[in-house]
């Protein structure tokens, strides 16, 4: 890669951009949490609304639908009012879904809170990684954007841990319910949060944004941003939908959906939403073991991801997407090679599957979890930043609607072993996408990637 594309470093204050990124990772929290309860809470709710196999799979998935129409308006909202004014809608409408979940007298009152969870998911999952990124300095900004899928990790595990402890009680409700406590505090937070300088610029509001970054850097850095992002707003782009499809961002959108495409459809949520269910395929028949196993799962997921932390920035992207990747399509097809001969697996199938499913989730973690918010937080130009990340947000929300969908479906259909090496098949299609169509964005200033993403050492 040419040196002459790599940012030099900005002296910032540290402590500022982690209170942001931790704030906003909040959001991650909230997101993973109420994705990874309906695991545990969907066994009891299945059994106290007397739910079909697919009104189980439409509890679990009908939250994606509102993540993919929180992404539509989210994207638009972000580019219009703000992305802290964004990030505080979403706030209010985890709390209302909170709320409206454990008190559900029927199914169709439950699906319309999972309903507005994913609204809510939908706005934040678009404008937090966006918001982190424009306040990030290069040199840490693919460590300090992981820290969004981290925090979404420890959503997922505190579901998990959450599931475990009331599973005794079948105690549905109140797992939905505990949501509501991190939502407010996100509320709380999130209102002690500056604006985004690069969205205040693009306002014309300059002297406010001049205020946020002299807040966490020196003259010098507070100059050197304000040059770039003044460069990449002289570009006449259209901020319209239709902009996505100029020359300008065509490259960054195919980049965009198309990994977070790839990143459901290697199978990762079916393990997320349906932990409980695949281990009992594997012959883990309690409930309460089932989602403990699920649990160490999750566990695992939010520990993998510190290495991504640790090396993002110091490796690159690519090179943990090599690694990761490879590690979840061999955990995929030795999965679906047990299944196959489950009779020559006996009582140690249960093992077995939990130490396939621990290694997979672990390559996940540190690889396509974090960085597919990274890229999608890049490669796209300051002026439609927020529209392409919702964009990416939809193609994920789509194919993990189908993918939830179809799931338990899919089991019924062709069997345990060829359903997982279908997700296996996935995975191998992804290490092609990476290596022709991603690009290394290590150290690199956001308005020379979103300037022309694909000029890069691949």
């Amino acid at each position: 890669m040419p040196d002459s594309i790599v940012a030099p470093p900005i002296q910032v204050n540290r402590g500022f951009i982690w209170r942001v990124s931790f704030i906003a990772g909040l959001g991650g929290i909230l997101y993973g949490y109420d994705m990874g309860i309906i695991a545990a809470a969907l066994i009891f709710v299945r059994d106290s609304f007397h739910l079909s196999t697919q009104m189980q799979e439409m509890v679990v998935s009908i939250v994606l639908v509102g993540a993919m129409l929180g992404a539509i308006v989210g994207g638009s909202v972000a580019d219009r009012i703000g992305r802290r004014a964004t990030l505080l809608w979403g706030g209010a409408i985890f709390i209302l879904g909170s709320i409206l979940a454990p008190l559900s007298p029927n199914v169709d009152t439950l699906i319309v809170a999972r309903a507005l969870l994913g609204l809510a998911i939908g706005f934040t999952s678009v404008t937090a990684p966006v918001y982190v990124s424009e306040l990030s300095p290069p040199q840490s900004r693919g460590r300090l954007i992981s820290l969004y899928q981290f925090a979404l990790t420890v959503g997922i595990a505190l579901a998990d841990l959450v599931g475990y402890w009331l599973a005794g009680g079948q105690s549905w409700r109140l797992m939905f319910g505990i949501g509501a406590v991190p939502a407010a505090l996100f509320l709380l937070l999130v209102l002690t949060l500056p604006e985004s300088p690069r969205w205040l610029f693009a306002q014309n509001r300059l002297a406010e944004a001049q205020t946020v970054l002299r807040s966490y850097t020196d003259e010098s850095g507070t100059k050197l941003l304000l040059e770039d992002i003044h460069a990449a707003l002289q570009t006449n782009m259209d901020r319209r939908w239709s902009a996505l499809w100029s020359p300008a961002a065509r490259g960054a959108l195919f980049i965009a959906v198309g990994f977070t495409v790839l990143q459901q459809v290697t199978g990762i949520n079916t393990i997320i939403y349906y932990g409980p269910q695949i281990f009992a395929l594997a012959g883990i028949t309690s409930n309460k073991n089932a989602i403990l196993a699920t649990l160490i799962v999750a566990i695992t997921n939010m520990l993998a991801t510190i290495i991504a932390l640790v090396l993002v920035d110091r490796v690159g992207r690519k090179p943990l997407l090599y690694a990761g990747v490879g590690g979840m399509t061999a955990s995929l097809f030795l999965l679906a090679y047990a299944f196959h001969n489950q009779a020559a697996f006996g009582a140690s199938l249960g093992m077995f599957a939990t130490v396939c499913l621990v290694f997979y989730i672990a390559c996940f973690a540190f690889s396509m979890g974090p960085i597919a918010w990274i890229l999608v937080s890049e490669v796209f130009p300051l002026q439609i930043r927020g529209r392409g990340v919702a964009a990416a947000t939809i193609g994920s929300g789509a194919s993990n609607f189908l993918v939830s969908l179809t799931f338990l479906s899919l089991i019924k259909a062709a069997g345990n072993a060829l359903t997982f090496s279908i997700y296996g098949i996935f995975c191998i299609l992804t290490l092609l996408f990476v290596r022709f169509i991603v690009p290394e964005t290590k150290g690199r200033e956001l308005e020379s990637i979103s300037a022309k993403p694909s000029v890069v050492a691949r």
